[in-house]
């Protein structure tokens, strides 16, 4: 089966108007120099033969397709099954292009790898990888994340990464994008900054993308050999984008498939603390490309907020904003309650505890199916594991 939306972004990082290069000429030709090695090395049956080894060996893939029936028999309505990106080594989808981008930068001879981390899950897995294959790695995280992700903060100091925590603005996601990306402009020749998601300049979305389809791929051949039949519905949360576009990739072309993107409502749409950019959001340009993004009246990112620091980002990838706009994905919100009735529900039902982000697609997904016949299933990319947000929901519940 062709897929027409791999052909996408064009030479110059574009998925329709948004994504491209909005940065300075020196850092274009870096940018550049990252995009043609990755073209050359992704070709490579060395490189492919070791990263397909490295997913099956050290990340456990695939992942397997769970059908949460007690959750769908209290619901009533479509079944829900869950793509158990939780299960992977380091706890979420996150690992899949880490791997990808340590294994690019050992290529181009770079002695660092530096990257942003909001929840901590691609901090963790950056450090895991950079650790698997000899790389030095320094993660910035804001203070207000690393306060709340202690356990996440954790695990990338026993995995030997010099861990900045970034003071400046809101002390989250956003800031904490700035402060790597400040640092990685001292020595861009030597330092590669592997970008967290699917959002960035020219050639991270895609190249993110491309390390994440692997979770769609799984998904639908385990559906096509369980059920003989495809998902009525794939759904999956959204701040940046990775997840999401790993999964949906594989359904792109199946018009049949119902594609559904989930952002944080945060505290409600009416007020300023959400981060539902693609709601809510108006185009510009932010962290060097074109996107849908949460911003004032000149253009400057506006402070967002989410109870799941993986998805408090002001901007989204820049191939969610085109497939929003042709009308291929649709995009929803999710508040705290809600996600946090959807963390504790599935907790209690099935004996997963989510990440609250991915808790988010579980609230829609709860949310959507009493409206479905029975005979409908409901596939959730459950990105990743609570073991991080465990004691924060248990403090803010009272547990």
């Amino acid at each position: 089966m062709t897929n027409r939306f791999l052909e996408m972004p064009d030479t110059n990082g574009y998925f329709g108007e948004y994504g491209g290069q909005i940065i300075p000429p020196e850092l274009k030709t870096i940018m550049d120099e990252i995009s043609a090695a990755y073209e050359t090395v992704r070709q490579t049956e060395t490189f492919q033969q070791e990263l397909q080894e490295l997913y099956a060996d050290y990340v456990g893939r695939p992942s397997p397709i769970y059908h949460a029936s007690r959750l769908s028999k209290k619901l009533g309505g479509a079944g829900i099954y869950l793509k158990r990106e939780d299960l992977n080594h380091t706890g979420a989808h996150k690992i899949n292009h880490c791997l990808g981008e340590a294994l690019l930068a050992k290529y181009m001879g770079k002695t660092k790898v530096l990257a942003e981390t909001g929840a901590g899950q691609h901090g963790v897995a950056l450090a895991t990888a950079c650790a698997l294959v000899g790389i030095d790695c320094e993660i910035h995280m804001g203070e207000i994340d690393i306060a709340k992700e202690h356990p996440n903060v954790t695990k990338m100091k026993i995995l030997g990464c010099d861990l900045i925590p970034v003071t400046r603005g809101t002390r989250t996601l956003k800031d904490a994008v700035d402060s790597a990306f400040d640092e990685y402009l001292k020595d861009p020749v030597n330092f590669l900054y592997a970008i967290g998601s699917v959002v960035g300049p020219h050639p991270f979305p895609k190249m993110v993308r491309d390390f994440q389809q692997i979770v769609g791929h799984e998904a639908r051949e385990q559906f096509l050999t369980k059920f003989g039949a495809l998902p009525d519905v794939v759904t999956a949360c959204v701040g940046g984008g990775s997840n999401a576009i790993g999964i949906f990739t594989a359904f792109l072309e199946d018009d049949a498939v119902e594609l559904v993107g989930v952002e944080p409502a945060g505290k409600g749409l009416d007020t300023p603390d959400h981060a539902a950019t693609l709601t809510l959001g108006s185009k510009g340009s932010l962290h060097g490309f074109k996107c849908y993004n949460l911003q004032d009246d000149q253009g400057e990112p506006l402070p967002v907020y989410s109870i799941a620091s993986g998805l408090d980002y002001p901007g989204v990838g820049p191939q969610h904003c085109y497939l929003k706009d042709i009308g291929r994905v649709r995009y929803e919100s999710i508040n705290d309650q809600e996600c946090l009735d959807a963390f504790m529900t599935l907790s209690r039902m099935e004996g997963i505890i989510p990440a609250l982000e991915s808790a988010h697609a579980v609230a829609y997904a709860m949310k959507l199916a009493p409206s479905l016949p029975k005979d409908q299933r409901i596939l959730i990319n459950l990105s990743g594991r609570g073991d991080k947000d465990a004691d924060f929901v248990a403090d803010r519940l009272n547990l």
